[in-house]
């Protein structure tokens, strides 16, 4: 009997599947990095530095501490600077008026420019000095700059005293000269003290805010009292005592029957209880007797004119 063999088919052979591994997952860190304007190695610069100058400063005040001689901690600072932590570039903000150069200066007026070595708040300090510089902020940003933010104070009015002019803030402090040909369009106080005065002058115009603006200048006489020119012209004599008083009457004269630009050139209100007004060439007119003869103390703190000297 014959028997029958049955092959098998042979087998096809077998493929490989190339599978590709995931990528890793970035992490928080790696995601945030791609989305900033720097590259990695910037930061990775900017944080060795800050590693550096805050090892530096704590390696001198270490060495400070438990007495170590300050040449040491010189010495450290000194290699840091060396290595780059060093004073390359000084960034100022915030000014309007104060000139720019005396801020650098002032800034770079140190023993050392290694940025360990920089005392900040010497530099503070420094700057308040100046009378434009209301308050400044000094710090570093390593490796190599130094950041300066200054507020200013605000010019409120011009002073006059023996024929000079000056700048002063709201709090009486001065400023800056000013160009008799530049005035600026701020209110004049005229005198000597009328500066240190400007607080409570401040206070005084507050109360009469319709009759602030028509008022162009303010002498301050015999160190007690306020005569306040309008731009009318008209010179208004207030008391040493209740001028605050005195002047809210007077507004509201102002307002009820019209006196300024009348052709009036005085009004006197030392006497609270009257209006005593003059024409030129008249005498007084109002409820008192007569008007005072203006005192030389008051001549004395007129505004001065285009061709006053």
């Amino acid at each position: 009997m014959s028997r029958t063999i049955r092959r098998e088919p042979a087998s096809a052979p077998r493929r490989t599947v190339n599978r590709r591994k995931p990528a890793p997952k970035k992490t928080f860190g790696q995601r945030v990095m791609a989305k900033l304007p720097i590259s990695e190695a910037f930061v990775r610069r900017a944080v060795t530095w800050s590693l550096l100058g805050a090892g530096g400063a704590a390696a001198i005040a270490v060495a400070t501490w438990i007495g170590i001689p300050s040449a040491i901690g010189i010495g450290i600072a000194e290699t840091a600077a060396q290595a780059g932590l060093r004073v390359e570039q000084v960034d100022i903000t915030g000014l309007k008026r104060m000139d720019r150069e005396t801020v650098y200066a002032v800034a770079l007026e140190q023993p050392s420019r290694a940025m360990l070595r920089l005392d900040l708040e010497a530099v503070r300090q420094r700057l308040l000095a100046y009378g434009w510089i209301e308050d400044v902020y000094v710090s570093r940003r390593l490796p190599d700059r130094l950041l300066i933010h200054v507020t200013e104070r605000e010019p409120a009015a011009v002073w006059q005293d023996n024929g000079q002019l000056t700048l002063i803030d709201a709090g009486g402090r001065l400023l800056a000269p000013v160009d008799r040909a530049n005035m600026p369009n701020l209110p004049l106080v005229i005198g000597p003290g009328a500066d240190r005065q400007e607080p409570a002058y401040q206070e005084l115009l507050a109360a009469t805010p319709g009759l602030r603006r028509r008022i162009k200048a303010a002498a301050w006489v015999g160190n007690r009292r306020w005569d306040l020119t309008f731009d009318t012209g008209e010179t208004l004599a207030l008391p040493q005592d209740g001028a605050r008083e005195a002047l809210v009457k007077f507004a509201s004269m102002e307002r009820a029957s019209p006196l300024l630009g009348k052709g009036w050139l005085r009004f006197d209100m030392r006497d609270p209880a009257k209006l005593v007004a003059r024409k030129p060439g008249q005498e007084a007119q109002g409820s008192a007797p007569s008007d005072t003869p203006e005192t030389s103390e008051a001549r004395a703190a007129r505004p001065l004119g285009a061709g006053d000297v």
